[in-house]
């Protein structure tokens, strides 16, 4: 027989029994979350040293046992197993009965739901990839269908939308996003007209940076730039906004109310978009050319009436009017894809984090392919 006594741990093993045949390891003391590696550690090398064909542990002297303790006396059983030694506990007080009874066996040895899958080779990696693709793309067209009706009915009864919220969303979408689109828009107006006057310069052609300056932000730059700038202010914002209402259950809430989700939220959204977004692109325009003026009064000795009067010369009505077709089709796009990824929502705060990272990153994905659509098109009608 031996003892072994560990001072400051909490508790004492001792060792009784034959080497190789029968052994008992009496216990007294804690069994706990502070001792548990020191008990642990002294087990197994009892186990090594006595060897046993059967083991009893006795816990009579045990006085308090915790859920970590009942964990280690679970991971002994399974030391024990796989020495093929024969265990047995006895003596459990009640209480500690009652806390190896929440423990269930069957759950530990039970693989997590979630695991390390292998990568597996290119091709199948290709193919899920498609197939999340696709997936994702159906969701998408489902939702723009249900948003496209529900427009349609908000059309057919104006007396139904929420104009307080429209008006809301307009501010929060619109006025509060004129600072950084003006200063975005009027800097790179700057370095169109800088690099361009660099070239034509050459050539004795510094009216013409008005010309170039004035169709590319008009045409192109203009409503890109400002789509994309909202779709990172105003699309994250309400893909996040949806995304916190649909953790909080909030949506399910309106469901069991009676409301329609997407007439209720989404609606005033992308109406709110669909008025700002034109309005911001005239804005970014305007601001774009005085960038140009700029650039052409300081740097290329031209008057400011000669570089507008050239501006004026090389834009149509009908260049604007495709500029804001363009920025409508952009606004629908940002609001409903922020509110479509808001709506898929499931989970927690990382959730609505990836929910509105992919809002953002989708948006810009369609505003980009939308305006090659749209340079195709009005390339073969000639506008």
């Amino acid at each position: 027989m031996k003892k072994a006594r560990v001072p400051g741990q909490g508790h004492a093993i001792q060792v009784s029994g034959d080497k190789g045949k029968h052994v008992t390891f009496t216990v007294t003391g804690r069994i706990s979350l502070d001792n548990l590696r020191g008990f642990t550690l002294e087990v197994k090398r009892h186990l090594r040293e006595m060897i046993p064909a059967t083991l009893t542990v006795d816990l009579a002297g045990v006085d308090y046992l915790d859920s970590a303790g009942a964990l280690a006396l679970m991971a002994l059983q399974d030391e024990a197993r796989g020495r093929s030694v024969t265990l047995e506990i006895v003596n459990l007080s009640p209480k500690a009965q009652g806390i190896l009874s929440l423990i269930d066996p069957q759950a530990l040895t039970t693989p997590p739901l979630i695991t390390g899958r292998p990568i597996g080779n290119i091709i199948e990696r290709v193919g899920e990839e498609t197939l999340k693709i696709l997936d994702d793309f159906k969701q998408v067209s489902i939702f723009l269908g249900e948003l496209l009706r529900a427009l349609i009915y908000a059309l057919c009864h104006p007396r139904r939308v929420r104009w307080q919220d429209v008006l809301s969303y307009m501010k929060r979408a619109g006025v509060d996003g004129l600072p950084i689109i003006g200063l975005i828009s009027l800097l790179l107006g700057l370095i169109l007209a800088f690099m361009s006057s660099l070239q034509l310069k050459q050539f004795g052609a510094n009216i013409y940076v008005a010309s170039l300056l004035a169709i590319a932000i008009v045409k192109e730059l203009g409503p890109i730039m400002t789509a994309i700038l909202v779709a990172g202010r105003s699309g994250s914002a309400f893909a996040a906004e949806i995304g916190t209402m649909q953790v909080n259950e909030e949506v399910d809430a309106l469901i069991t109310m009676g409301f329609n989700p997407v007439r209720f939220l989404a609606v005033p959204k992308v109406l709110a978009a669909m008025i700002v977004v034109p309005l911001l692109t005239l804005y970014a325009d305007l601001f774009g050319i005085m960038g140009g003026v700029i650039v052409g009064v300081v740097g290329l000795d031209l008057t400011v009436y000669t570089y507008l009067k050239e501006t004026q010369h090389s834009l149509t009505l009908l260049d604007i009017i495709t500029s804001l077709i363009k920025a409508g089709v952009f606004a629908v796009l940002i609001a409903g894809i922020g509110c479509q990824r808001g709506f898929e929502v499931k989970g927690g705060a990382e959730a609505v984090g990836s929910a509105t990272t992919s809002a953002v990153v989708a948006a810009i994905f369609l505003i980009i392919v939308t305006d090659s659509a749209f340079a195709l098109v009005f390339q073969y009608l000639h506008i």
